[in-house]
């Protein structure tokens, strides 16, 4: 009797994620080319790719690269290269604004590379 118990927990326990995700459209996973410099970049650029419909969002100083896993029924991929790209940042097909480009600190100019970190 307390191996069925035990048995019956694991399975609601393993069976839990799945109800929750149904429904509630499906996750993807990208990767975009995104221009910077430091670790301000990198908190900038993250924190203008969370939004509406974003689980995750984490850019790779050293590689330029932005993985972002979001909801398809909640946002695209589009929408979150923009917010990035208003925020200062080149991405993919997005540029940035030159008002938001030169509000940028110095070294966060990923145009000029004279302040690489």
């Amino acid at each position: 009797m307390k191996r069925l118990i035990v048995f019956l927990l694991i399975i609601c326990a393993a069976s839990s994620p799945l109800f929750a995700q149904s429904g509630s459209g499906s996750v993807k996973t990208e990767t975009f080319k995104v221009a910077g410099n430091c670790d301000m970049c990198k908190q900038r650029i993250e924190d203008a790719a969370y939004g509406k419909g974003v689980k995750t969002a984490e850019w790779n100083k050293s590689t330029g690269e932005l993985t972002i896993t979001y909801r398809t029924s909640k946002t695209d991929a589009a929408t979150i290269l923009r917010r990035v790209a208003s925020a200062g940042h080149d991405a993919d097909t997005f540029r940035a604004p030159e008002a938001a480009y030169g509000a940028l600190p110095d070294c966060c100019s990923y145009k000029s590379n004279a302040n690489q970190h």
